[in-house]
């Protein structure tokens, strides 16, 4: 009895593991709080800066302000047309969104779970784009839209944004789904499943959290885009909100107070759209990383 208690007992190197252990947790929970606070604080800053006007912002841009401005968001509202603008870029982020998904989930399909001649081609065709810089296309593609007549419309733009967010999008919905056992698919063949039944019933559904991450991604992307709609875009009606943004900035004067309010208003999408689908974004991010 007295020997069985004391084989129970911890030993004094399972202790010092243990110790080890709690203290690099410790560690890594304390640089990864460190990462937070620094990539957050831009954002408190923003808010703050966003109810001072310029003299409180010049004297003090650190600080809390000295006389709350609320009424910065009104200016920011109606300086830079946030009504019209907002919707703007809400149809041209949200559209490009879904056709990029929609086109890039049934390609990575094929491109993962078939075999056929020349697809590790295509598959490097489309990983391809990802090296090339969007700048270096603005002025053949403006020439192209002249000729197209796409110019000053909302198809114009979403056109870009699918082309430049496609390979990134199959290049992380491919390597999810290539990720998957044959079985699943063997299975639903023989239940009598087609190709692209397999595809909506099956794999469209698994690749939930790769699609959560390229969602956020290609949305991030859409909505703080400024090249393309600074080139493709000279209609007021039809600008976006990064374009909008810069109405803040005159010739001699820039109003910082509402141009931070203007931004705070800008980033909430953003992170309404985060928050939904934060929980699949890690798992849609490491996937394939580790198998077994």
């Amino acid at each position: 009895m007295v020997q069985s208690t004391i084989s129970e007992r911890p030993s004094v190197g399972e202790k010092q593991a243990k110790k080890r252990k709690f203290t690099k947790k410790t560690i890594i929970y304390l640089l990864l709080t460190l990462f937070a606070l620094v990539n957050a604080y831009p954002i408190f800053w923003m808010f703050l800066n966003s109810f001072k006007d310029n003299a409180d912002f010049s004297s003090n841009p650190f600080g809390l302000p000295v006389q709350w401005m609320f009424e910065n968001y009104v200016t920011a509202w109606e300086t830079a047309r946030l009504d019209v603008y907002f919707l703007n870029s809400l149809i041209v982020s949200v559209g490009a969104v879904v056709i990029t998904v929609a086109t890039g989930a049934l390609a990575s399909y094929f491109l993962a779970r078939f075999r056929f001649k020349m697809s590790k081609m295509v598959y490097g065709f489309f990983v391809f784009g990802l090296l090339i810089p969007i700048h270096a296309t603005l002025v053949p593609l403006f020439i192209l839209e002249r000729q197209l007549g796409l110019l000053n419309t909302h198809i114009g733009l979403i056109l870009p944004y699918i082309a430049f967010n496609l390979p990134l999008t199959i290049f992380i919905l491919t390597s999810f789904m290539r990720a998957f056992p044959k079985d699943i698919e063997e299975s639903a063949i023989m239940d009598g499943c087609g190709v692209f039944r397999i595809f909506w019933s099956i794999i469209l559904p698994m690749t939930k959290p790769a699609i959560a991450t390229v969602v956020i991604l290609n949305f991030i992307n859409n909505w703080n885009e400024f090249s393309f709609a600074l080139v493709l875009i000279n209609d007021e009606a039809l600008k976006t909100l990064p374009l909008g943004l810069t109405n803040f900035s005159g010739q001699f004067t820039t109003n910082y107070g509402a141009q931070m309010a203007g931004l705070t208003m800008a980033i909430v999408p953003i992170l309404i759209i985060y928050m939904l689908l934060e929980k699949h974004i890690v798992k849609g991010m490491t996937a394939g990383a580790v198998k077994g």
